[in-house]
Parts: C-alpha cells; structure tokens; sequence
C-alpha cells in the first residue's frame, strides 16, 4: 500500500495540470494527433523519470535532490540544479495556486459565499501546508482518499460524456502545421512530468526492492495516461475542437457542460479541484524536502519559503495557469531530462565516488536509450522558442 500509495501521489502530481491543461492546449489538434503527442511525450518523460530513480538510488547519502545533484555534478552542479528545481516546483505551485482559486471561487458562489480567487487560494494553501509539513505518510493517506474519489468522479463524469459523443467531432481540426504541434509540446510534457517528487518517495520508500522504485514509477506514470486519452475523448466528443479551443480558464471548460446533465457541472468541478489539490500535495511535498535538503532544517521557515512565498507570487500572476505550466516546461528540460542524464553518466561511471551498492535501480536501454533521450530533450527545449 505504501508504494502503490507513492505511484498515486505521482499520478496526482501529474493529473492536476494535465487533466485541466491538455483539453484547452491540444483541442486544437483535433483527438489522434493529439493521442499520438501524448504517448511519444509519455514515453519520454517515463523513461527520464527512471533515469532519475536510478540516480536516488545509486547516490549515497541521498536525502534529496539537492544532495544527489551535489554527489553527482558537485558544487557548481549543485547549485544550477538547485536554481532550475526552486524555479520549476514555483511556477507549477502558482499555476495549481491560481486554478485552486478560480475554482473554490466559482463553487462557493454557487453556494451564495462571496470570497475572491486570492482570498480562496491563500487560505487552501495556509491549511494544506500543516499537512505537507506533518510528514509524507499523512500526505500519502490523503492523497490516496482524494485521489480515489477523483478517479471515481472521472468516470461518472466519462459515462455521463460517453453517451453524448458525436464521432464527427473527434475527426475535427482546425488548421495547423507541425510546428504548432512542437510549439505546445512544452505544456504537455509538464502534464507528464511528475519527477518532482521522484527524490521524496525514493527515499519514502528506501526498503523498496529495485523492481518495486522501477514498478511504482510505471503506475505512477501510465495512470495519468489512461487518463489524459479518456478525458481529451470525452471532452473533444462533446463539445468539438473548435469550442474547445476557445476556452482560456478552467470555469470556462465547466461552464461549458452547463446544458448537460444537472449533476454534471459540479462533478466535474469538484473533480478538476481534487485534480489540483493532489498536484499541489505532491509539488509542495517536493518544496518542502528541497527547503530542508538545500537551506535549512527550521520547519518553520521551510513551511514560509514553501506556502507564503509563492502565495505572495500568485497574486502577481493572476490569470496565467497555462502561461505558468510553459515556463515551467522549459526549466524541466534541463531538470526532468537532461540533468538525471547526467547524473546517470556519473553513477554509471566506475569510478564513481558515492556509489551506494546496496538494493540500487538500472534503467534499461542502454546508451541508445540515453541518445534519444537527449535528443527528446531538444524537442521540447526547442518547442519553447517557437510560442
């Protein structure tokens, strides 16, 4: 239960940008293109993720991704790391911060409570970080719960859509070239990638064998997958590229279901904050170690570095969520793929110094493997330059 707990605390990690994202984002592209992006991106970011496991557990001395980037890349190493992983882990926190706010502000206007997004988020985020600072277990319990009740709201909300699809929207496209495919692979590929908090579980479940890190990581990512496929089916089905293309925030993509059934609109709201509750759980979890791995062991001021600053943040960049998840796409090239590359050229290395020889993980594939996913790399590295 503990690792099948770590594979849904990855799962969720990835769902919240994902699942909210990736309608608005790949609509456009019409369902197959869009299908085929997700699985070639799927494969990727899979692969790096088990690049990074290998390194969590090859590295002696592990206690987070600070220290693995020091054993592995020294000093200076440590530090460009430290930089991408602060500046990744607070675009992705104000981006599900920004969508948590929209969202507990339309629902509690339906209830006849008036409190503005900010108002909204601020308290969410204050409360849910004496969750994250008890400890990663009170974490996993209620990322499990939610996570379980989100996947259950997905498939009422998938039946009740299933019914409604009209097969001549899922054919739809609107005009585009391929570089408008490469241009947004950057926001998918942060939908996918949830290496985050491979560091936190890796050490959460030191006793784990080899084969159960590489299993755990494989759940963790597949899940999003099924996902991501059946959600873009149904939503595309039901409402037409073109509609949902239009979409810029979440309460638009909800609106929209406001002539389906009448139960439909607040499940699948209800479902898109659970979304973003367990993205959050996970990101501020990854926060929070890197806090007490880089600079200091003080919880509380780990808890203020980890919930009021990007708080403080938020409110500069109201109204961005998917501008934030493509800036975040660009900092996790460099530390989703090309840095656990280069950390695994270094333990790999024989002469490696801070090998830990006991229960440790290979990825496989061999140097083919490590090429293409360099070269994966600059795909999305690239697709960033052309937004």
């Amino acid at each position: 239960m503990k690792l099948f707990g770590s594979a849904l605390i990855l799962s969720g990690t990835a769902l919240g940008a994902g699942m909210l994202a990736i309608p608005m984002v790949l609509a456009q592209f019409g369902f197959m293109v869009s299908a085929i992006l997700m699985l070639v991106i799927f494969v990727g970011t899979t692969y790096s993720a088990l690049l990074l496991a290998e390194a969590c557990t090859k590295a002696k001395d592990n206690v987070g991704m600070s220290s693995i980037a020091y054993l592995t890349l020294g000093r200076k190493g440590m530090h460009f790391i430290n930089f991408l992983f602060y500046l990744l882990l607070v675009c992705m926190l104000i981006a599900y911060i920004i969508g948590i706010g929209d969202l507990l502000h339309k629902m509690l206007l339906d209830l006849g409570l008036e409190l503005s997004p900010s108002q909204c988020y601020t308290v969410f985020s204050l409360v849910m970080g004496f969750v994250v600072v008890a400890g990663k277990s009170y974490i996993d319990k209620l990322n499990r719960a939610l996570f379980i009740i989100m996947v259950v709201m997905l498939f009422v909300v998938i039946a009740s859509l299933l019914s409604n699809v009209q097969w001549d929207y899922l054919s739809q496209a609107s005009n585009f070239t391929s570089g408008d495919v490469v241009q947004y692979s950057a926001v998918i590929f942060t939908s996918f990638a949830s290496m985050v908090v491979i560091p936190s579980l890796v050490i959460y479940n030191h006793e784990a064998s080899a084969k159960q890190i590489r299993n755990m990581i494989l759940l963790g990512s597949i899940i999003p997958l099924v996902c991501y496929l059946t959600w873009l089916f149904a939503i595309i089905g039901n409402l037409g590229t073109e509609a949902v293309s239009q979409f810029d925030n979440i309460s638009q993509l909800i609106a929209a279901f406001s002539g389906q059934a009448a139960m439909l609109k607040p499940i699948i709201a209800i479902f898109s904050a659970l979304a973003l509750v367990t993205s959050f759980l996970g990101v501020s979890m990854a926060l929070f170690d890197q806090n007490k791995d880089a600079l200091t062991e003080n919880k509380l001021v780990s808890y203020g570095l980890t919930f009021v600053l990007p708080l403080v943040l938020a409110k500069l960049f109201a109204n961005e969520f998917v501008s934030m998840l493509d800036y975040a796409g660009m900092v996790l090239v460099f530390l989703a793929i090309w840095g656990p590359l280069a950390m695994v050229l270094k333990v790999r290395n024989p002469h490696f110094e801070h090998l830990n020889r006991d229960n440790t993980y290979t990825a496989g594939g061999g140097n083919i493997a490590l090429v293409l996913t360099f070269n994966f790399g600059a795909l999305i590295f690239i697709s960033w330059f052309m937004g």
